[in-house]
């Protein structure tokens, strides 16, 4: 108030010291800055504690770099008439017709108190100016707080729409995140691939390849220190069945036809498992019969008996 009024007194020799009027300016000035100052302040922290508050502290140094295509006149025109920079104006637009709106219907209220303070004494005028500037910028404010009241929830709608992925996105990241089909035909190609080599090599390891003889094949081997059950430790139809044989037959490994039961192993038995124990018996006569065959090769027993058709239970036999 004693700013405000010693600005308005003024002394004839005052006004027409140039030097005088300057440094009153000056310290007019600095009074009305250490006035508002903390409103300075908060506006200060408001403009942070808004925008941090609904997206978060986001620093880049990206954005201060050069980039053509902002200086491109196409990509600006492109810009200032797409969709987005049409509602963006009306927008702008809205919030400038509310807030004349509100200062309008401010004025039209206050106007007989505007009026009559050029005929009131300093001190009052002063004191009604200030309670009419208030009211001013409290409705101000309420104009303000009514954009806001939409705008805050439209633009958080509007970057919620901007984040969500279209129906081709969503496909495109299922592709990327879940392979193409193309690409994952691929990998599993070349999983039986590598799978079939790794079998292709434990068949020098085997004791006995049983044959179709030309359908299938399978080769068991039996470690008698771990105990357990023979293993399935190669098996294959057709061409894989030849490459089995040729490897055995390279390695010396025995090769024995017994189709009933090549196709019972085949069929109930996976790579790297045991046979169910219905192939017990069966196996163990196969098996019994390569280590007699074994010792007469080696010139250590008789020659034994070929092998006759051994037993299938009718719950493992495949006849396709």
């Amino acid at each position: 108030m004693a700013m405000m009024q010693g600005t308005f007194e003024l002394s004839r020799e005052t006004l027409l010291d140039e030097g005088s009027m300057v440094r009153l300016l000056m310290g007019s000035g600095m009074i009305a800055l250490e006035a508002i100052m903390p409103l300075l302040i908060a506006l200060l922290i408001a403009s942070i504690v808004g925008p941090v508050s609904l997206g978060g502290w986001l620093f880049s140094a990206k954005g201060m770099a050069p980039k053509m295509s902002r200086m491109n006149p196409a990509a600006g025109l492109k810009r200032m008439f797409s969709t987005k920079a049409l509602v963006e104006l009306l927008k702008a637009l809205g919030k400038f017709l509310v807030v004349l709106g509100v200062a309008l219907a401010v004025l039209s209220a206050y106007q007989d108190d505007l009026l009559s303070i050029a005929k009131q004494p300093l001190d009052l005028a002063i004191m009604h100016s200030a309670e009419v500037v208030g009211w001013c910028a409290l409705w101000m404010a309420c104009g303000l707080i009514l954009i806001a009241a939409v705008d805050v929830p439209f633009q958080l709608w509007d970057n919620k729409q901007k984040l969500m992925m279209t129906k081709q996105e969503v496909k495109d990241e299922y592709k990327d995140s879940e392979g193409k089909p193309e690409v994952k035909s691929r990998i599993r190609q070349l999983q039986r691939e590598a799978a079939q080599r790794r079998m292709m090599q434990a068949v020098p390891e085997a004791d006995v390849v049983i044959t179709n003889p030309t359908h299938f094949a399978v080769a068991l081997k039996y470690d008698g220190d771990k105990g357990g059950a023979p293993r399935l430790v190669a098996k294959g139809g057709d061409f894989v069945a030849l490459k089995i044989r040729e490897i055995a037959q390279e390695h010396k490994v025995t090769v024995l036809e017994s189709p009933a039961l090549a196709r019972a192993v085949y069929y109930s038995t996976e790579l790297d498992q045991e046979i169910p124990a219905g192939l017990y018996l069966a196996v163990a006569q196969v098996l019994a019969y390569v280590y007699q065959l074994r010792q007469y090769r080696a010139g250590k027993g008789r020659r034994p008996a070929p092998l006759n058709d051994v037993p299938i239970p009718p719950n493992l036999r495949r006849d396709d």
